[in-house]
């Protein structure tokens, strides 16, 4: 009997043997994937303009993505003047009306709020990493205004009967963390868990996006219950370094997006691929593929693309949990 996109997502990430690897990729290609979100959501990113806390965005013109230049709370003294979204506004889920049905029979991923990017959006990166020494409480409390928002969409989520549950949060640079690997484990740490583990409640997969060097919490986020990273680079961390965690989480990702998927050859990118799929996957799951959805922003030949959706898709179809060893 076929499996459905929904089935082999999931069977990919618990490691039960989908019929073959999901994947998350641009037209013609498809996708095993459905979104939802909140409209609009409180973890919103404008090229430009202000969003809902008050955020002032800019844009240089090239990326989908803006840059906060201007953050609401520059002072712990501006907390009573922070714009805070009402997360239970009727409004902001009217969304969800009908999303399983739209989705059909793929895996339904929900849209969080993240839990680092959104502080220093709000506060300032600089004045984020000094409050993490001089005022880790007050930071705290704002964290905790975010996770109960997270909490509160995960009961919406599930009603809603969306499958997996997935906010982004860049915590590298390109060759470490942001910020102290015991920092992140006091003050982030715990958090992410309370969210993980009302997700798992709820019967969602946890997602997480972060890109950079985050190999120092890899571990930490396995034992609290993260189910997938999906990360964009590879190489600053060593394709052979992340395999050690393989087994344990499951790794979505496209071809480097800052080195082989920009200078590499055609089928430099095509045996990137396959390193990829045996290097982070396993036989009985492990591995989902994707593509990078700002390709004029990040550089990307349209030729590129198509080689590597192109061998995807072919590694996709030919993966067999009957063959021995996988591949």
């Amino acid at each position: 009997m076929t499996m459905t996109p929904r089935e082999i997502v999931r069977r990919a990430i618990l490691f039960q043997g989908p019929e073959r690897i999901p994947y998350n990729l641009p037209e013609p290609y498809g996708s095993d994937f459905a979104w939802v979100g909140m409209s609009p959501s409180p973890d919103d990113r404008p090229s430009r303009g202000v969003d809902e806390w008050g955020c002032v965005w800019e844009n240089i013109g090239v990326s989908n993505l803006g840059q906060v230049k201007d953050p609401p709370l520059k002072r712990w003294d501006q907390w009573s003047e922070l714009r805070i979204p009402d997360i239970r506004d009727p409004k902001r889920w009217r969304t969800l009306e009908g999303a399983r049905e739209r989705a059909g029979d793929r895996f339904l991923v929900a849209s969080g709020i993240s839990l680092y990017e959104r502080m220093h959006f709000i506060r300032g990166l600089e004045n984020v990493w000094i409050d993490i020494i001089e005022a880790p409480e007050l930071l705290g409390h704002l964290i905790d205004v975010l996770v109960d928002m997270n909490l509160y969409a995960i009961e919406r989520y599930a009603e809603a009967g969306a499958d997996g549950f997935m906010f982004c949060d860049d915590w590298g640079l390109q060759t470490k963390l942001m910020i102290s690997p015991q920092s992140w484990r006091q003050i982030w740490k715990p958090r992410y868990a309370r969210v993980y583990q009302a997700a798992h409640e709820a019967g969602m997969l946890t997602f997480l996006h972060s890109c950079g060097h985050i190999t120092a919490i890899l571990d930490d986020l396995i034992e609290i219950g993260l189910d997938v990273i999906q990360m964009d680079q590879q190489e600053n961390m060593g394709l052979d370094n992340l395999g050690r965690f393989a087994g344990r989480i499951t790794f979505w990702c496209p071809v480097d997006i800052q080195a082989t998927m920009v200078t590499g050859t055609i089928e430099e990118i095509r045996a990137y691929c396959r390193r990829l799929v045996t290097t982070l996957g396993r036989p009985e799951g492990g591995f989902i593929a994707q593509w990078y959805a700002d390709p004029e922003g990040a550089g990307h030949r349209w030729e590129a693309i198509q080689a590597m959706c192109e061998e995807f898709v072919a590694l996709s179809h030919t993966y067999s949990t009957a063959q021995p060893g996988g591949m």
